[in-house]
C-alpha cells in the first residue's frame, strides 16, 4: 500500500534519523551492547535495548547523561519474550532484530515520550496520521490523555488493554511498568480498532513506550522504584518495511541481500511460499547464529548454546526443503559482515572465526540429518496406517536422543503436515533420562560412610554452622560441638575447621585430629546444613565427644598441591580466553594434588601452537609474582564492578567470594589458593582432547609435577639418547626457573630484615636468619640486601644441609671511612660457630658447624662490630 509520498529511504538512512532526531532531543547516542549479557546470569540473551541500563533503573548503578538513544541488537527466543515459531511464516517476527530506542533516567516521563514519538513518525517520515493507533494500559489515565491532549491522534483510535499487551516486563523478574505502544493498520480497513493486538501483520505494533516505575522481585510483588524511567523500543526492521512500503520485514534491503544470496545457492527463485518460508527462516537464523557467536556464545548441549544449536539445526532442516544439502549456512556469512559490518564492526572483525563454528556444526549435524527425516517420514507412513494424528512422545524421543532432532524442529516437520506431536509425552521421558543420569551420578558418589547424609543421631551442643579457617591457616585449635559414633567411625562436628570440603572441582583435604599425642586420621569431609562432618577412623575407640577440644590439622602438602592446581585452573581459563576466544567458558574442572583438569566450550581440537602459547602465556604470568587478592564476602554488584567473569545459569548469592591475580584473572570462586603466581611453580599442558559436541579437555601438572611429568617421559623415551638429552636440558632449565621461583618467594624475609635495622654508633646493621639452599644462594642473598641500602653493614644466616652458611655486606662508604672489611667480619662470627671464612671488603662469605648457636652469633655480631668502629 502506498504510505508515503516520497522516495523510499535505505535502512541505514532510517536507523540514522531516527539517532539524528534523539541527538537534537538532547539524548548521548551510546553503543549497544553484545547479545550476550556476561553481566547479567539470569538472561540467555539481550532481549531488549534497556538490559544494559538496567542498574540505573534498579538505583544500583549511575550514567553520566540522563537521556540516551541506541540501536541495540535482540534475540528473542525463550522464555516470555519468544518468537521462533513466527519466524519466516509471518512477515514480521524475527528471533534478532534491531530495537532503535531512547531512554530517560529519571528525567523528561510519558509527554515527552509520547509527543515526540509522535513527532517522527508524522513530521519526520510523514506516517499517515489515519493509520496510527495508541494503546495504554487500562488503568493508565495520565498516559491516555497526553495521547489526547498534546497529539493530534484521532481520539477513536487510544485504546486501552491490559496486563497482557500493556504492561511491559523484561523477564520473571526485574524493572517494569505500564506501557503506550503505536501500531500502524496497513490494511484497507483503516478504522476497525479489532485489528489492533490481533496478531495481524497489516496491523502490526511498531513502536512501545515503556514507563518504568516498578521492580518485580522473585515473589511476584510489585515494589515502586525511586525514580520513574523512560524506555522505547521500535522495530527497525518493521519500520523499514512500513517506510520501504514493502509487504514483509523480509522484502526491506535489511533481508534482501542474505535472502537473493539464499536464492543463489539454493537455485530457485523467491516467488513462492514454500520457497520464501525457508528462505526467511535461514536468512533470519544466519543473523542470530553470527551475532550470538561473535559476542562471545557457542553452540553447546545447555542454556544459550542449546538455543543456538537449535537455531542452525532448524536452519539446516529448512536448508532441505530447498535442496541445500549440504552445508552451506556460513556461506552466508560474509553477506551480513557486507551489509550490517558497517553498523557492527564485530561482524566483521570475527567473519572467519564465526564461519568456522557454523560449518562445524552444520557438518556434524548433517551426519543424522537425513537418517532423522527419513525416520521421521516412516513414523507419519504408519500414522497414515493408524489414523493417528499425533506423532508420540516416544518417537519424538528417539529423534532428539538418536539423531538431536530438538523438539520444536519435529513439531515443525509435523505441523508442515497437519500433524500434532505428545509434547506432554516427551517431556515426561526427558524428565526420566535425567533422573537416569542423576542417579548414575549417585552411584558414583557413594563414599565410605553413606549413612553421613543428615544429622539424624547426632548429639550437637552448637546450631551454628562450622566457620571454615582453611583459607589463613592449615592447623585450628577446635571444640566438638556435635558428635556420632558408628561402630569404628566417628562423625566429628567443629566450631570451626582448616578442613576444606569438596566444592567447585577442588577435592577434600585430607589430614588429622589431634589430642595431644593421639592422631586421629580424617578419612572424609562432608557439608551437612551448613556444618563440616569429619569421619574419623577410630580403631582404637578414643572417646570423642562434644565440648572436647583437639587442633584439626590438615596435611600440608596435600593442600599446598591442590592450591598450585586450583589457582593455575584460574590462569589457564583466563589464558584460553585471551588466546582462543572469549567464547571460552569453564565447563568443569577438578583439582587433585596430582594434576588439573579443566573442562571448557570450544568448537575444536587446538593446535599445536595455540598450546604452546597458552602454557607460555601462563608460565610468563607466574613468574611476575602476582599477589592473590581474595575478596570474600563481598556484595555481588561490588564483584560484577570488578570485572569478575560470570554466566548463564550460574548462581550468585548476595555475598559473594572473588578471587583475583592482578589484572589477568578474575572470577568467583570460593576455593582455596596460592599466596602468590611464583608459588605455584610453573605449568605443564600434558593432553588436550575432545569430552562432547563442542567441549574440551585439558589435563595439565604444575609445581613437583612438572618434574614428575618429566621423569616419567625420561623414562618412556630412554631408547632414545637425543631424546632424553633434551628432555635432560629442559628439566635443567625447569628445574633452574623453579630454583628461580624459589629464591622469589623467599625474598619476603629480607624484605624484612632490610626494613628494620638496628642503630650502632649511628650506622645501619641489618641481620636475620633466612632460608637458603647452598652458599650460591645465600651469597645472591647479600648481593640483593647490600643493593637494598646505602650505607650499612649486613649479616645473615641459613642453615644449609646441617651446617651454617654465613654473609656479611659492607657499603662502600664505611669500607672507605670506617675501614670495613666484610671478610673480617664474618671470619670473626663464623669462629663463635667453630668455623672461618673470609673475601672481599664489601661482600664475604663463610662457612660454620655449630648450627644450634646461629643466633646467639647474630647477637654477638654488635659486640664485634664495636671493636672495628672505635
Amino acid at each position: 500500500m502506498h504510505l508515503v509520498n516520497k522516495v523510499s529511504m535505505t535502512s541505514r538512512e532510517i536507523r540514522q534519523q531516527f539517532l539524528d532526531f534523539f541527538k537534537s532531543k538532547d539524548h548521548k547516542i551510546v553503543p549497544g551492547s553484545p547479545v550476550i549479557p556476561f553481566e547479567d546470569p539470569t538472561l540467555l540473551f539481550i532481549n531488549a535495548g534497556m538490559n544494559q541500563f538496567k542498574d540505573v533503573f534498579l538505583g544500583t548503578g549511575t550514567r553520566e547523561y540522563t537521556r540516551a538513544a541506541d540501536t541495540q541488537k535482540c534475540i528473542r527466543v525463550s522464555g516470555k519474550h519468544n518468537d521462533l515459531e513466527e519466524v519466516g511464516h509471518d512477515t514480521y517476527h524475527h528471533t534478532l532484530f534491531e530495537m532503535l530506542g531512547n531512554w530517560s533516567f529519571g528525567d523528561y516521563y510519558k509527554e515527552e515520550a509520547i509527543t515526540w514519538a509522535w513527532e517522527l513518525l508524522t513530521e519526520v517520515w510523514k506516517l499517515p496520521k489515519e493509520r496510527l493507533w495508541a494503546t495504554v494500559y487500562k488503568t493508565d489515565d495520565e498516559a491516555l490523555e497526553l495521547w489526547k491532549t498534546k497529539t493530534d491522534i484521532n481520539p477513536a483510535h487510544i485504546l486501552r488493554f491490559a496486563e497482557k499487551d500493556n504492561f511491559w516486563e523484561m523477564g520473571e523478574t526485574g524493572p517494569c511498568g505500564p506501557c503506550s505502544e503505536i501500531h500502524i493498520n496497513l490494511s484497507d480497513d483503516i478504522e476497525n480498532p479489532s485489528l489492533v493486538n490481533a496478531g495481524l501483520q497489516e496491523c502490526i505494533e511498531i513502536w512501545n513506550l515503556v514507563f518504568i516505575q516498578y521492580n518485580r522481585t522473585p515473589d511476584g510483588v510489585l515494589h515502586e522504584l525511586p525514580s520513574k524511567h523512560v524506555d522505547t523500543g521500535m522495530g527497525f526492521e518493521r519500520i523499514c518495511a512500513v517506510l520501504q512500503q514493502k509487504p514483509s520485514n523480509y522484502d526491506t534491503d535489511v533481508f534482501m541481500p542474505l535472502i537473493n544470496a539464499i536464492a543463489a545457492l539454493a537455485g530457485v527463485p523467491y516467488d513462492t511460499e514454500d520457497n520464501r518460508i525457508p528462505m526467511r527462516v535461514i536468512a533470519d537464523h544466519i543473523r542470530t547464529l553470527s551475532f550470538a557467536i561473535t559476542d562471545g556464545a557457542l553452540p553447546g548441549n545447555e542454556g544459550r548454546g542449546y538455543v543456538l544449536r537449535r537455531i542452525l539445526r532448524r536452519a539446516a532442516r529448512y536448508g532441505r526443503k530447498i535442496n541445500l544439502k549440504e552445508p552451506f549456512l556460513s556461506k552466508l556469512c560474509p553477506i551480513l559482515a557486507d551489509t550490517m559490518g558497517d553498523v557492527f564492526p564485530e561482524i566483521k572483525q570475527k567473519l572467519a572465526y564465526v564461519q568456522k563454528i557454523i560449518h562445524f556444526e552444520e557438518e556434524s549435524f548433517n551426519r543424522t540429518l537425513d537418517r532423522g527425516i527419513e525416520l521421521f517420514d516412516g513414523i507419519v507412513k504408519e500414522m497414515e496406517k493408524s489414523g493417528s494424528k499425533t506423532v508420540s512422545g516416544a518417537d519424538a524421543f528417539k529423534l532428539y536422543d538418536t539423531f538431536g532432532f530438538p523438539f520444536d524442529l519435529t513439531s515443525v516437520m509435523a505441523r508442515e503436515q497437519n500433524l500434532m506431536v505428545d509434547e506432554d509425552a516427551f517431556t515426561a521421558l526427558m524428565q526420566q533420562q535425567k533422573e537416569r543420569a542423576r542417579e548414575a551420578t549417585r552411584e558414583k558418589l557413594t563414599s565410605i560412610n553413606i549413612q553421613a547424609t543428615n544429622l539424624d543421631g547426632f548429639t550437637l551442643t552448637e546450631e551454628q554452622p562450622t566457620r571454615f579457617t582453611g583459607y589463613v591457616e592449615l592447623a585450628s585449635q577446635a571444640k566438638i560441638v556435635g558428635h556420632k559414633k558408628e561402630q569404628l567411625t566417628d562423625f566429628v562436628i567443629l566450631d570451626q575447621t582448616p578442613f576444606y570440603v569438596e566444592a567447585g572441582g577442588q577435592v577434600d583435604d585430607t589430614g588429622v585430629l589431634l589430642l595431644g599425642e593421639t592422631k586421629l586420621e580424617v578419612a572424609d569431609v562432608v557439608k551437612i546444613d551448613n556444618k563440616t562432618v569429619h569421619v574419623v577412623k577410630n580403631e582404637n575407640e578414643i572417646t570423642l565427644a562434644p565440648g572436647l577440644e583437639l587442633t584439626a590439622q590438615v596435611n600440608r602438602e596435600h593442600r599446598w598441591d591442590i592450591m598450585r592446581n586450583h589457582s593455575a585452573t584460574h590462569f589457564l581459563h583466563a589464558a584460553l580466553r585471551k588466546i582462543v576466544g572469549t567464547h571460552v567458558q569453564q565447563a568443569g574442572s577438578a583439582v587433585t594434588p596430582e594434576h588439573l583438569r579443566f573442562d571448557f566450550s570450544h568448537f575444536t581440537k587446538l593446535s599445536e601452537q595455540e598450546i604452546t602459547d597458552v602454557e607460555c602465556m601462563i608460565n610468563e604470568e607466574l613468574r611476575k609474582n602476582i599477589p592473590l587478592q581474595h575478596h570474600r564476602e563481598i556484595p555481588f554488584e561490588d564483584a560484577k564492578k570488578m570485572g569478575a567473569l560470570m554466566f548463564f545459569g550460574d548462581k550468585y548469592g548476595d555475598k559473594v567470594n572473588v578471587v583475583q591475580f592482578g589484572s589477568f584473572s578474575t572470577e568467583f570462586c570460593g576455593g582455596t589458593h596460592v599466596n602468590n603466581s611464583s608459588e605455584i611453580g610453573l605449568i605443564k599442558i600434558v593432553s588436550e582432547s575432545s569430552i562432547a559436541s563442542g567441549v574440551r579437555r585439558i589435563e595439565a601438572v604444575t609445581g613437583k609435577g612438572v618434574e614428575e611429568f618429566l621423569n616419567s617421559q625420561l623414562l618412556k623415551h630412554k631408547s632414545s639418547e637425543a631424546k632424553i638429552q633434551e628432555l635432560l636440558e629442559q628439566k635443567k632449565k625447569l628445574e633452574k626457573e623453579i630454583a628461580e621461583f624459589s629464591f622469589k618467594e623467599k625474598l619476603a624475609a629480607l624484605q624484612t630484615i632490610s626494613a628494620t635495622p638496628e642503630m650502632l654508633n649511628g650506622i645501619p646493621v641489618y641481620k636475620g636468619i633466612i632460608s637458603a639452599t647452598d652458599m650460591d644462594e645465600i651469597k645472591r642473598f647479600g648481593d640483593e640486601l647490600r643493593n637494598s641500602f646505602k650505607s650499612g653493614i649486613g649479616l645473615l644466616a641459613s642453615e644449609i644441609e646441617g651446617k651454617v652458611g654465613l654473609v656479611c655486606v659492607v657499603s662502600d662508604d664505611l669500607i672507605k671511612e670506617k675501614k670495613l672489611n666484610a671478610g673480617k667480619i664474618v671470619g670473626d662470627v663464623a669462629k663463635i660457630l667453630g668455623g672461618g671464612g673470609g673475601g672481599r671488603p664489601h661482600l664475604a662469605t663463610a662457612g660454620a658447624k655449630d648450627v644450634s648457636r646461629m643466633a646467639n652469633a647474630l647477637a654477638e655480631l654488635n659486640t664485634i662490630l664495636a671493636v672495628y668502629l672505635v
